[in-house]
């Protein structure tokens, strides 16, 4: 998981950019499919977000953030690969895939991208733009900017037949004292949101698990020896995330 809402000042291209940042073109809209997985709701750091099912209009004024280099190359919420040099976007609730026209409002600068991931998760920012989205935009190297996201609403194409769900190893879970990272409602978002958050906490030394319980599919850390230890380690995550976890106990 992206450090939610944040900019990391070592994020950007390591070197010159293997692009030409100014000649990439907008995100083009057109009639997609919903992803199957990636508009179920979902609870990141004990908050639920329920994303739209369709496409409506969506107007509204915040703060953006962008992420680059370190999530370069990893999955996405929608399971395509991160591309820091394509115009993308991560938004907590509009539909997977969906288009947005983002204006900064501190310079007049206007791009469309393609919503493909979900995020930030932090109070106070309202989207996260690839490097290149930021670039356009004129904020790469504050890192933040005060913007408006206004939905580009298409006639929406009926949905895709669901496939098969590829089978994900899950945990029956070991009691003792874990932290609830998040509980979601299919396999594959979970994967993703235990593969990121691996990547952001690197210090991390007791493994992330997944457990099914019932319909919900819940990011367990630990065990821990006592709710003391659980505590410390929690209280460190919300330095980093500003988001503190469940702690749970498991019997």
């Amino acid at each position: 998981m992206r450090r939610p809402g944040g900019y990391y000042k070592d994020d950007g291209p390591d070197g010159a950019p293997p692009v030409d940042l100014d000649a990439i073109p907008d995100a083009q809209p057109r009639p997609e499919p919903p992803n199957q997985h990636a508009n179920d709701p979902y609870v990141v750091f004990g908050k639920e977000y329920l994303p739209e099912k369709e496409f409506s209009a969506h107007r509204k004024q915040g703060t953006a953030s962008w992420y680059g280099r370190k999530f370069h190359g990893q999955r996405t919420w929608s399971g395509e690969i991160y591309d820091m040099y394509a115009m993308t976007a991560a938004h907590p609730t509009l539909p997977i895939p969906s288009y947005a026209r983002v204006t900064n409002l501190q310079n007049g600068k206007s791009v469309v991208v393609r919503i493909n991931d979900r995020g930030p998760f932090a109070s106070g920012r309202m989207m996260d733009l690839s490097f290149a989205a930021a670039y356009k935009l004129g904020f790469a190297d504050t890192g933040i900017a005060a913007v408006e996201v206004e939905s580009i609403v298409l006639p929406a194409p009926l949905p895709l037949r669901a496939a098969a769900a590829e089978s994900i190893p899950v945990s029956s879970g070991l009691a003792g004292v874990y932290l609830q990272l998040g509980a979601f409602s299919s396999q594959a978002n979970a994967e993703s949101f235990r593969d990121n958050i691996r990547k952001q906490l690197s210090w991390i030394e007791q493994p992330v698990r997944i457990e099914k319980r019932g319909k919900l599919f819940r990011l367990h850390l630990g065990p821990y020896a006592g709710r003391g230890e659980a505590n410390a380690v929690a209280e460190k995550i919300r330095a980093e995330l500003d988001f503190k976890p469940l702690v749970v106990n498991k019997q």
